[in-house]
């Protein structure tokens, strides 16, 4: 009678078992499909803008995303969002790029899209994010291969739209400095970093910390020069 007993326990553990198991295939497949459907209208949405030859969103469709979402294509937020989704070509988005950018926003629909945007604005401010942000835009901008540096009209035009907002004192003065100097042509990135180091350490406008024998790059040191004999 014991092992009747014992076997029928048994048979009871494994069927209880194989109900939980079910149960959970059942949720984890229901997940999987529904993950599925999600990233299909977000695939697309994406190819409501795509052009067809390419294959990829192109300033044209790029242009027309902006106009649904009611955002000027020169908008910094159009910027934040080819940082989020890592785009290597600027005016253009993969459809690897879309996926990577708005699979964890699950945007779908143009609304939320619009909201993607909104929170962007968020997460760019965090510090270590705008580090990497202020960093991308600069390679963003290097559309040519091998490029390196840009030329000066288009980093005034880029440090009034990443960095104006958060130190308009000094990219203001800075980018009226670029544009009446003739010593240089284009900027670098070590430039570029360099520039946002100072605005985040030096004492402005008096620049009463500026020591010009530390590794500041030569454009910053005739930077100040320029800037304390204005106010002479």
């Amino acid at each position: 009678m014991r092992r009747s007993a014992s076997k029928k326990t048994g048979q009871s553990n494994s069927t209880s078992a194989s109900i939980t198991f079910s149960a959970t295939d059942f949720f984890r497949s229901a997940s999987s499909k529904a993950s599925s459907k999600e990233m299909e209208r977000i695939d697309n949405l994406f190819y409501s803008y795509a052009n067809r030859s390419s294959g990829m969103i192109d300033p044209e469709g790029i242009e027309t995303l902006c106009s649904d979402m009611e955002v000027d294509h020169t908008d910094v937020r159009i910027l934040m969002l080819a940082w989020k989704m890592r785009a290597e070509k600027q005016g253009y988005f993969t459809l690897e790029e879309w996926r990577r950018g708005l699979k964890s926003p699950r945007a779908d629909t143009v609304n939320k899209l619009k909201k993607v945007l909104l929170d962007l604005e968020k997460e760019v401010k965090r510090p270590s994010n705008f580090v990497d942000f202020y960093t991308y835009a600069f390679r963003y901008c290097l559309t040519e291969e091998k490029q390196k540096s840009i030329d000066i009209e288009s980093i005034c035009q880029l440090l009034d739209l990443v960095l104006g907002p958060h130190f308009r004192a000094q990219v203001d003065y800075f980018t009226e400095y670029l544009k009446i100097q003739s010593d240089y042509k284009v900027i670098n990135m070590d430039q570029w970093m360099g520039f946002y180091r100072f605005c985040n350490q030096i004492s402005f406008p008096d620049f009463s910390n500026y020591d010009p024998e530390l590794a500041w790059p030569l454009i910053l040191d005739n930077f100040v020069e320029w800037m304390r004999a204005k106010r002479t």
